[in-house]
């Protein structure tokens, strides 16, 4: 069986210790989000497990027979092969079993059945063959196209050398390679990175049924619950499991974040008490005793840390000016490269307030349609007209970034925002990943990750009534992400966008415009509307006017409305509300329960501290029975949360 087990790693950087005596197994089964703040160590972790960086002390003990892949973040570059060469190479750790083979076929041919070793060399042969079988080697060029179509290539796409690639499409590539490869455990760092929607589906399917393990680090919610069933967190250097998907485990880890906050309040509460006895009586002989008795204990005090990452950040960006009802009208929109029609015949109007995703595939031509919705592309037939008052806002990623070179990320955004929003600014760079000193670098040493995030900031904190943001949500964390959707929900300007986060979309689009193949088609809903018309038009059902528009097509028989289509009978309706109900107030008395006993193990544990106790094996062992008992109660309490929180899920989404 595959396994890597890591016994007591630690790694340090200068003073700063990253990885605090980590233990941690990952088998064949493993099916693992690696979670934990930006900079907390996720990437290094990764790669000591990949054996590319050692650790500073433990050990990490490996199946000897266990394939082990790990696909980076970014910095592959691949040239000299074609693709379908390039991804073939998956195969090589098989061609050494195919020598072998041979080797022995050789040796049999030579051998008579009186001359003994027969026997064993046929179960060799056999062992050998299997081996073969199942790497898939002999139907390799068949599964690489399936890969290779599944995570967005094009069948044209096989022959071209994988130098003429951009950097996004190399990584596909590289993960086409390890996916080949079928390695017994996967370490996935940001695999969706550069993956588009379709391509994200498609892999969330392949993990799903994969049979060898994984550990992923990904910013995609969605991604991560519809494919993992555990989260390991690294958090201030330590590591911890936790059973379920990504949205259980947030939901855990905020309640135990909460009591955190509260010890820390405490703490600090208590050590700014002694610090101010200290300096008060520093220097009085009658206080001598009590002042150096307090020093002792704050020398003593283990100190909570809170990370950058769990401050929690609220604010709003400024809303917009008004504009008429009417905010932008599209006519007969036509946009071509050379005899490739990307845009034919386009209608398009919105209203104020309205959020519009752009759908499609990568090349379809969202980014095309938002740089002419934005004036950038001035290449094009047809009208786009402005309504009253409309004022566009434009970000994308690949536009010069409008930074003033030699200021400061703090200058940057203090000059761009509004007078009443200075004192926040240091908490939005926070949100968007600027902490500790970095808000003090020059815009000019920035990434161009770092500065696509500061352009996003400085645009939001003047919002046109018109936002057009192309993957707004790129370079930003878990967090970030939240911090953005929660601005932008409550943005009361118009929004058009593109994304590849599903979670993002479906909490922010009203309404979905996909373009493929030079036509469009207008969903007037939300994202689930979209994709449930999609489902019903791959199983045959055509889609009509009422639905959604198809430039060029005449309309279809009539369907039910949206409401329509979802609606349940009043009694059946009545239930699930009263079923909700009654779960989430289990749900309340659940963590209630919780809390209790994480603040009776807490008071318990002061005991230890206690001489009468640790001086007492036999009371520490009870004592320590006891915060094990009560912590085996939280364990059942939260496995009957995630039971009731798995009930709510499948009742909403089927209502």
């Amino acid at each position: 069986m595959a396994f890597v087990q890591l016994n007591n790693i630690s790694l340090s950087f200068g003073d700063r210790q990253i990885i605090d005596d980590i233990s941690f197994n990952i088998s064949h089964e493993s099916k693992t989000a690696l979670s934990g703040g930006n900079g907390s160590g996720k990437s290094t972790l990764m790669k000591i497990i990949a054996g590319l960086n050692q650790a500073d002390s433990g050990k990490i003990i490996k199946d000897k027979t266990s394939r082990i892949a790990y696909l980076p973040q970014s910095g592959i570059t691949l040239s000299g092969k074609t693709l379908l060469e390039d991804v073939e190479t998956a195969f090589d750790h098989v061609l050494p079993i195919i020598t072998d083979k041979e080797r022995v076929e050789h040796e049999l041919s030579g051998v008579s059945e009186e001359s003994g070793g027969t026997a064993s060399r046929l179960e060799r042969l056999h062992n050998l063959q299997e081996q073969i079988n199942d790497s898939g080697y002999y139907s390799r060029k068949e599964t690489a196209a399936i890969v290779l179509t599944g995570l967005g290539f094009s069948q044209s796409d096989f022959n071209r050398t994988t130098g003429e690639f951009s950097g996004g499409w190399q990584m596909r590539i590289a993960l086409t390679r390890l996916l080949l490869s079928k390695p017994d455990i996967m370490l996935l760092d940001e695999p969706t990175n550069y993956l588009d929607l379709e391509a994200r589906n498609w892999l969330e399917g392949y993990l799903n049924t994969y049979s060898g393990g994984f550990i992923v680090v990904s910013h995609d919610r969605y991604f991560l619950d519809s494919t993992v069933t555990d989260v390991a967190e690294l958090f201030n250097g330590k590591l911890r499991i936790y059973k379920g998907n990504y949205t259980s485990y947030e939901k855990r880890r905020e309640v135990e974040l909460q009591q955190l906050i509260k010890d820390y309040t405490r703490q600090q509460d208590e050590i700014a008490k002694a610090e101010d006895f200290i300096n008060r009586f520093r220097y009085q002989a009658t206080k001598a005793k009590q002042v150096q008795s307090r020093v002792k204990q704050l020398e003593k005090v283990e100190r909570i840390v809170l990370p950058e990452s769990m401050k929690k950040i609220n604010f709003h960006f400024p809303q917009p000016p008004h504009s008429g009802k009417q905010v932008l009208r599209i006519s007969s929109l036509f946009k071509a490269y050379g005899d490739n029609k990307v845009i034919n015949n386009l209608e398009l109007q919105l209203e104020a307030g309205e959020k519009l995703v752009i759908a499609g595939k990568n090349g379809a031509g969202k980014s095309t349609l938002m740089r002419i919705i934005a004036g950038i592309d001035p290449d094009y037939t047809g009208v786009i007209d402005y309504g009253s008052g409309v004022a566009a806002g434009y970000f994308s990623q690949d536009v010069d970034n409008a930074l003033t070179p030699e200021s400061s990320v703090l200058e940057e955004i203090e000059s761009a925002a509004p007078t009443h929003l200075i004192p926040d600014v240091r908490g939005m760079l926070g949100a968007f990943l600027f902490r500790g000193d970095d808000i003090y670098k020059s815009t000019d040493v920035l990434s161009g990750g770092e500065k696509n995030r500061l352009s996003l900031l400085k645009l939001l904190l003047h919002p046109s009534n018109l936002l057009i943001l192309d993957e707004p949500t790129n370079h930003l964390d878990l967090q970030s992400k939240q911090v953005l959707l929660k601005a932008l929900k409550s943005y009361e300007g118009t929004l058009v966008f593109v994304s590849h986060d599903r979670y993002f979309i479906e909490r922010l689009a009203t309404k979905v415009i996909e373009i493929e193949d030079g036509k469009h088609r207008l969903f007037p809903g939300d994202y689930s509307y979209y994709l449930w018309r999609k489902e019903q038009e791959a199983d045959g059902m055509p889609l009509s006017e009422s639905g959604c528009r198809d430039a060029g097509s005449g309309s279809a028989a009539a369907e039910p409305s949206i409401g329509e289509i979802r609606k349940l009978s009043h009694q059946e309706e009545k239930r699930i509300k009263n079923r909700l109900r009654k779960l989430e107030r289990d749900e309340e008395d659940i963590m209630t329960r919780v809390e209790q006993l994480e603040a009776e193990a807490e008071e318990l544990g002061k005991q230890l501290h206690n001489p009468d106790v640790y001086s007492s094996a036999q009371k520490a062992q009870e004592v320590q029975q006891a915060i094990a008992e009560k912590e085996d109660l939280q364990v059942e309490l939260m496995e009957q949360w995630e039971k009731l929180e798995l009930e709510k899920t499948e009742l909403t989404e089927g209502s």
